[in-house]
């Protein structure tokens, strides 16, 4: 590398333009331990080259310590050694060395620290109720000299809290503490209270709610899957002293709100409501004192993620059906109704919700199986009211409102907070929908975890949903502390033995999952628990810091060894095991999704060759290289058995040729000749889709990378069902689970499904369908890739080498994209018009830029009116190619 600058050198055209950690902007009280700092630069010269950075950190407030420089591009996840402070703040700021010189330093990045549950003095404290019944308030009162300087409430529960400072709610994150394995991890929420403080009488009332801790949760609808009692940990800080906590003075007692549910909704009495609790005085001789639950401390931990928040507000349109009042926000989202009525004393208010109407135009309810999605009120007074509900999301586009007259109403969207990071638009209106609604249905189920579904009694954070949908999570949204807090729950939740279960957090137990009427084991299952080993290498090749992997290296270690014991003494895996296989594929049985044209044998050993081959890489990016040829080496081995075995009749399916040729199994000599046969596949379909849930992330690209771009795109234009644009015909804003959820004569999937958590349960309770499914949307990683043309390198992550390939095709002759890297913004905007391609690409400072234009033989292309050179780097460019490739996919269709 070359020599960094004498440190007087300054480079005035550069900047260093955001500093911030692995956890995102704004969060306070992150971990104390695996602080790492990420930057941005900028720069006018057009020649300039990051050579190597300096950090200089401190107390926030005094001089800053400045460490050594460091010669490296290095840009993410610097590692910042030791540990930190309970409740520190440290300032860092950072410059960059260019060959002119060395930037300013940029603006100070403050972080503070959070505090683990043994840094606490307060007790967790509840009050004796049972599950899913009223809501219990604590509450207390303390008395300040003077408004604080600086103050912090230290927040967690038991279930799901709320806190209230003197009336106004403390904080606008949503289901505090969120979804982790909490037998062993619970989050400790750190929120800036310093504003809502007063001189004099101050008041603190909590709610806690069940949530996922107590409540009545999972498709088997058991309660108190992780403990019998809610409680409440609080502790409120100023000025460096504990001024309130909560212990055994705080009283309990109830109010309007008689029950929440995550699937059933709330039910508010509002008579029950006295704002009196509020305000310094307050008695009620129904209010007892809290008793305090002995939980080991040790559990409680700092956020390290954003939480849940309210993302979006759609206005309703009303209109009248049955009676009733049908509200109509245009998008299905999860979350609620905030509802304005006008009504008497006593009215009750009844709001149900449903994503989809049936042809007769009532809610389709049926979908919901046993969640009813319906919020209660009972109005105290004559007048206007605006009502919402508590501890409680739901997933709807509709809701019917009974009870009163209907003023105004708003579709409250939540999710947990992760800032959009890509746009992407074209010439085909119906791709760009189809993009929008794997948005939504993101959106919609990272909610605390990646959920399947938002709507039903199920809502859980199913892996293999996970692993085929995380790159293209990665790429709309900023996702790394997400999946970076959930991993840490998959690991929890391994094993002793490495199994990975099938969701995390894990609360299946075989009885509850009867498949074909058998108790299945959800551990280990093929496709779900690689989520172990494919996330973490998804999340690195998008972020760039290999934070990821050296934090899951033991789990990925530990799932591949596991299938290696599975496997014994034979090399690949035991025949006969329960797997999920290529779930949902279209020609598998309704009522058995299961049984998928590709054998499950042939699938659950692909993907443990493809673990181990993960593993392998990552085991080099660790700088492990002879661990890597060990697993490289079993890869080689499971890999060739596998396709031995199976691998011919795999093949003559979609969904095994794909896994055949992105996977490496298929022999080089054989891989033209299954790339072949993949094609002819879907041209004999005329494009039609028939894969599940582990072959649709994959087939695009297993035909677009063996020179089948027609196909691909046949495939991806393709309108009649199944396909993915079927669903935006039929008026779809979210993906759906099924290919077919609407059928084409318009009547609803029966949603039949012969796996039932009881054995006497009945369709109506046990049937599968939902429209707001992400899985079947990993095909956007393709459409960025592809259409767009923007991929991170695998080798140099986080898109410091970005490989730009745009591929037009007849019917799509524009696309632009953005994605927001950790370098900067880089964005392409191209269209061919006559027989010109022209594109603007967009490099963000400290990236490059390998083209792989759409030439064709006949084709000049230029750069600036240049020839193309061997990169580009930052700065924008305008790219033109004459007698452009053009796939035709209208071409590729066969008698």
């Amino acid at each position: 590398m070359t020599a960094l600058p004498l440190s007087d050198a300054v480079d005035a055209t550069t900047r260093v333009a955001e500093v911030r950690t692995q956890h995102g902007p704004g969060l306070l009280g992150v971990p104390r331990t695996g602080l790492r700092i990420n930057w941005r630069a900028e720069s006018e010269d057009l020649d300039a080259r990051i050579l190597g950075y300096q950090l200089a950190w401190g107390e926030e407030g005094s001089s800053l310590v400045v460490q050594e420089p460091v010669a490296s591009t290095r840009t993410v996840g610097v590692a910042i050694p030791g540990s930190l402070a309970p409740r520190e703040r440290r300032a860092f700021a950072v410059r960059v060395a260019t060959a002119t010189g060395w930037t300013p330093w940029s603006e100070p990045l403050v972080v503070e620290v959070g505090v683990e549950g043994p840094d606490l003095e307060a007790s967790v404290i509840g009050a004796d109720t049972p599950a899913d019944g009223p809501i219990p308030l604590l509450r207390t009162e303390f008395t300040l000299d003077r408004a604080p300087g600086s103050a912090r409430l230290r927040l967690s529960a038991l279930g799901l809290v709320d806190a209230w400072i003197n009336g106004t709610r403390a904080s606008d994150a949503l289901l505090t503490p969120g979804w982790t394995s909490y037998q062993e991890r619970i989050l400790i929420d750190t929120i800036d209270v310093t504003t809502l403080l007063r001189e004099g009488a101050n008041v603190i009332v909590l709610a806690v709610a069940d949530g996922w801790y107590r409540g009545s949760f999972g498709f088997a609808r058991r309660q108190a899957i992780y403990g019998d009692r809610t409680g409440a940990l609080a502790q409120l800080e100023a000025d460096g002293e504990i001024i309130a906590k909560t212990d055994a003075s705080w009283q309990a007692g109830f109010g309007a709100l008689r029950s929440a549910s995550i699937y059933d909704g709330t039910v508010t009495d509002l008579r029950l409501h006295d704002p009196a609790m509020h305000e310094p005085g307050f008695t009620d001789a129904a209010w007892v004192a809290a008793s305090v639950i002995d939980v080991d401390p040790a559990r409680f931990e700092p956020r390290s993620a954003p939480p849940v928040r309210v993302v979006a507000e759609l206005p309703m349109e009303a209109a009248r059906h049955d009676g009733r009042t049908r509200l109509d926000s245009g998008q299905n989202v999860s979350g609620w109704v905030r509802l304005t009525v006008r009504g008497r004393a006593g009215d009750v208010v009844t709001v149900r919700h449903a994503e989809v109407l049936e042809p007769s135009g009532d809610l389709h309810v049926k979908a919901l199986r046993s969640a009813k999605a319906t919020d209660v009120y009972t109005l105290d007074r004559d007048g206007e009211h605006t009502l919402e509900p508590a501890f409680t999301f739901h997933g709807f586009r509709y809701a019917d409102v009974a009870g009163a007259e209907v003023v105004s109403a708003t579709a409250v969207a939540i999710s947990s907070d992760l800032p959009r990071r890509s746009t992407f638009s074209s010439s085909h209106e119906a791709l760009d929908r189809f993009h929008s609604n794997v948005f939504w249905s993101q959106r919609d189920n990272f909610v605390s975890v990646p959920t399947d579904c938002p709507q039903r009694d199920e809502r859980l954070g199913w892996t293999g949903d996970a692993q085929a949908f995380a790159a293209t999570a990665n790429t709309l949204m900023d996702t790394e502390s997400f999946w970076l807090s959930w991993l840490r729950d998959l690991e929890i939740d391994q094993t002793d033995e490495g199994g990975v279960p099938a969701v995390v957090p894990d609360i299946i137990r075989p009885q509850d999952m009867l498949m074909g009427g058998v108790p299945t084991e959800n551990m280990g299952r093929a496709g779900w628990a690689d989520a172990a080993t494919i996330v973490p290498l998804a999340v690195y090749e998008s972020y760039g810091s290999d934070e990821v992997l050296r934090r899951q290296r033991d789990s990925m270690r530990r799932w591949v060894d596991h299938l290696t014991r599975r496997a014994g003494d034979g090399v690949v895996l035991p025949t006969g095991d329960f797997q999920f296989g290529d779930w949902l594929d279209p020609d598998a049985p309704g009522e058995r999704p299961w049984e998928a044209k590709v054998s499950s044998d042939f699938v659950s050993n692909a993907f443990y060759a493809h673990s181990a081959r993960l593993l392998a890489r990552a085991e080099r990016i660790l700088a492990d290289a002879s661990t890597a040829d060990g697993y490289d080496a079993l890869a080689d081995r499971v890999g060739a058995a596998t396709f031995e075995r199976w691998g011919e009749q795999a093949v003559l399916t979609q969904s095994g040729a794909a896994i055949a040729l992105e996977f490496g199994l298929a022999p080089t000599a054989r891989r033209s000749e299954i790339a072949d046969g993949l094609a002819e596949n879907v041209r004999r379909e005329n494009g039609r889709i028939a894969t599940g849930f582990l072959g649709t992330p994959l087939v695009l690209f297993a035909l677009s990378r063996s020179g089948h771009l027609d196909e691909a795109y046949l495939m991806l234009l393709r309108r009649e069902a199944p396909s993915w644009l079927y669903q935006v015909d039929r008026g779809a804003t979210t993906v759906w689970e099924r290919w077919d959820a609407i059928l084409p004569d318009g009547s609803i999937h029966s949603g039949a499904m012969d796996a039932l958590p009881t054995e006497d349960a009945s369709e109506a309770e046990t049937g599968m369908l939902s429209f707001n499914h992400y899985a079947y949307g990993a095909m956007i990683d393709w459409v960025y890739r592809t259409v767009a043309g923007l991929a991170p390198d695998a080798d140099d992550p986080g898109y410091r080498t970005v490989h730009v390939a745009p591929r037009p095709a007849a019917g799509l002759d524009h696309a632009s994209a953005s994605i927001d890297t950790p370098q900067g913004r880089l964005a392409i905007d191209w269209r061919v018009e006559g027989d010109v391609f022209e594109a603007t690409l967009e490099v963000p400072f400290g990236a490059r830029a390998l083209l792989d234009l759409p030439t064709t033989a006949a084709s000049t292309a230029t750069v600036g009116g240049a020839p193309v050179p061997a990169e580009l780097r930052h700065g924008t460019h305008r790219i033109v190619v004459t007698a452009p490739a053009v796939a035709t996919p209208s071409v590729a269709v066969s008698a």
